[in-house]
């Protein structure tokens, strides 16, 4: 993105009133080249699992795929956290659909700080749950829309 509008007073233009520090445009610069950055990794995330979910579908076997869990984090990391993954899952979720793949949706499989050993591993009642929802997902039917 080379130029974005701000439309407003002080609002934006509010370098005279943070004593030093940085103004709305500032900060929206600092911010909006990390988003950039997001946004890259996420486009070559999704032509990668594209590619994988493509050849695994080849092999005719039973195929799930998995979501990316939000893991047990402390709360002013949990937020950023979940929402930069979501541009991941909404990777994954937008492959599966375009293969008819079922989808093992982790966020609401481990649920529960206790589902968790430390910040982002499963513990044995988490593992416990991911275990019997991929068994669930590879034993079933796969319906076809």
């Amino acid at each position: 993105m080379s130029h974005v509008v701000l439309l407003g007073d002080s609002t934006f233009d509010n370098s005279a009133y943070v004593a030093g520090g940085p103004d709305v445009v500032a900060q929206l610069r600092a911010v909006l080249p990390a988003l950039g950055w997001l946004a890259d990794a996420a486009e070559e995330f999704e032509e990668r699992y594209r590619q994988l979910v493509t050849t695994l579908i080849s092999r005719r076997l039973p195929l799930a795929v998995c979501t990316i869990y939000n893991g047990n984090l402390e709360p002013p990391v949990r937020r950023i956290a979940a929402t930069a993954l979501s541009v991941f899952n909404d990777a994954i979720l937008r492959v599966a659909a375009e293969h008819s793949v079922r989808v093992i949706e982790l966020r609401l499989v481990c649920t529960e700080p206790r589902d968790y050993a430390n910040p982002i591993e499963p513990s044995v009642t988490g593992g416990a749950k991911i275990a019997r929802a991929i068994a669930a997902a590879v034993t079933r039917t796969k319906s076809r829309a």
